[in-house]
């Protein structure tokens, strides 16, 4: 690992953070692809394995910043991605980006709007600033994760796909249990760009079954 001086006034675990930065493979690749971020990669892995992005699908981002994973849809034909966040996000051609919470109320109908139609594919890398507090941390980002599903049964064409990022224990087993039922295949990713020491993994659905309401 690349060492760096200890900044008057820097904290340590923020040198650590940048020394790892500095040596991670992943964040010298993406300086060389072109890619905004290390993140890029873990969309790349996990769709050369299950191939959920296709040439002319919609597709919405939630917890864009940077842009790795706008990056990546764009690169894979996706027609238009509709993006949005907290942070700023640079443009990209065919990317609409909103900055703004996604809990915000109108913030998902905002992003319908922005869509002008249905999606074929949810992506939510969002998660909240941990505490360091293992059960506090849990539920701010399964609450996170539940409202992406939510928005993604509203917005989900016909055998569609949510991909949402949980960390260890996967989702809860009621929120689990609901998404079985709406889609036909549903998996807990962890790819290889993840780095090992971190308890990020990924929910992956596919083949949504649109529920039709009866009048």
């Amino acid at each position: 690992m690349q060492k760096i001086k200890t900044a008057k006034g820097r904290k340590a675990s923020s040198t650590r953070w940048i020394e790892r930065q500095l040596s991670d493979p992943y964040v010298i690749k993406a300086q060389k692809d072109g890619y905004r971020s290390r993140a890029a990669y873990k969309l790349l892995e996990m769709d050369e394995k299950h191939h959920f992005l296709k040439p002319g699908m919609s597709i919405v981002d939630l917890g864009a910043a940077p842009g790795g994973w706008c990056q990546v849809a764009l690169q894979k034909g996706c027609k238009h991605v509709v993006a949005i966040d907290l942070l700023p996000v640079d443009d990209l051609p065919g990317m609409t980006f909103m900055q703004q919470d996604f809990m915000d109320d109108e913030a998902p109908q905002k992003l319908k709007d922005a869509l002008g139609g249905k999606a074929d594919v949810v992506l939510s890398d969002m998660a909240h600033n941990t505490t360091g507090h293992r059960n506090t941390d849990h539920l701010k980002i399964m609450g996170l994760v539940e409202a992406g599903y939510d928005f993604a049964c509203e917005i989900l064409k016909q055998d569609g796909a949510f991909l949402a990022k949980t960390f260890q224990g996967g989702a809860e087993s009621e929120l689990l249990a609901r998404i079985k039922i709406d889609f036909k295949t549903v998996r807990h990713l962890k790819p290889p760009a993840s780095r090992s020491d971190s308890s990020e993994r990924y929910l992956l659905a596919t083949g949504f079954r649109k529920q039709v309401t009866e009048k």
